[in-house]
């Protein structure tokens, strides 16, 4: 395992907020790809309710590190126990970050069961950066393995979306299914992104079962979903199918 690198003033961020769980270590291996992609640090943040142990000797950040490192060995990592509130401690640590990126369990879809926990709808709320939620399946495996799929609208901002679910398309080697009929010049800008264009409200096979083969991996979306995720009831009519119980990068901007 390498040592833990320090972040120093101006260097780039990917945060991961950690707790021991499984979810959150699928996040820790999805963040690390990111980080090393855009020569950022990963940092590792366990926060607890307590005085924290010194980062080297929490066995929460740990293992995270571990995983970091297993995954994708040239990352650089630093590790922090913080005393505080989980989704007030990860806003603020957004303010410098380049993403904040969080674990998610499979969503179970009883009555009045939200689409986000808590913690996540903290960050879709007030994030200053980017927020990746990433969703386990009940065998443990990430759900990332299908599509990239965006919405090209008229919102302020959509740009940026867009950018971004190109950018993990290319990062991810994964296809992106754009919904909307302006796709021409985002395929000039990504010509080595295989892209799909559906029209708004078909956007392709999804399987609402642990087992989505072909199904959306990670569905990226702007701010007014992000906040529109509190009040969201299933089933519902996004053009996006599957969302939001598949994993999902929020764009702040």
């Amino acid at each position: 395992m390498t040592p833990s690198a320090t972040v120093h003033g101006g260097d780039r961020c990917v945060v991961v907020g950690v707790d021991g769980s499984l979810a959150s270590l699928n996040a820790v291996r999805w963040a690390a790809a990111e980080a090393v992609a855009e020569d950022a640090v990963l940092r590792l943040v366990h926060v607890t309710a307590q005085a924290p142990d010194p980062p080297d000797a929490d066995p929460v950040l740990i293992r995270a590190e571990r995983a970091a490192v297993d995954s994708a060995g040239s990352v650089r990592v630093e590790l922090a126990s913080v005393i505080g509130v989980p989704g007030a401690i990860l806003v603020g640590e957004s303010e410098r970050a380049a993403m904040v990126c969080i674990g998610s369990r499979h969503r179970e879809h009883h009555s009045g069961a939200p689409p986000i926990g808590p913690i996540a709808l903290t960050l879709a709320e007030g994030a200053h950066c980017p927020v990746a939620i990433i969703r386990t399946r009940r065998d443990g495996t990430p759900q990332t393995d299908g599509v990239i799929s965006v919405v090209l609208s008229d919102e302020a901002g959509n740009d940026d979306v867009v950018h971004l679910a190109m950018h993990e398309g290319r990062l991810r080697h994964a296809t992106v299914r754009q919904i909307d009929r302006r796709a021409l010049s985002w395929i000039r800008r990504y010509p080595d992104v295989h892209v799909e264009t559906v029209a708004a409200g078909t956007g392709g096979h999804y399987d609402r079962g642990d087992e989505a083969d072909g199904g959306v991996g990670l569905a990226v979306v702007g701010p007014g979903d992000a906040r529109r995720l509190a009040t969201m009831a299933a089933p519902n009519c996004h053009p996006i199918l599957g969302y939001p119980d598949c994993s999902l990068l929020l764009v702040r901007t």
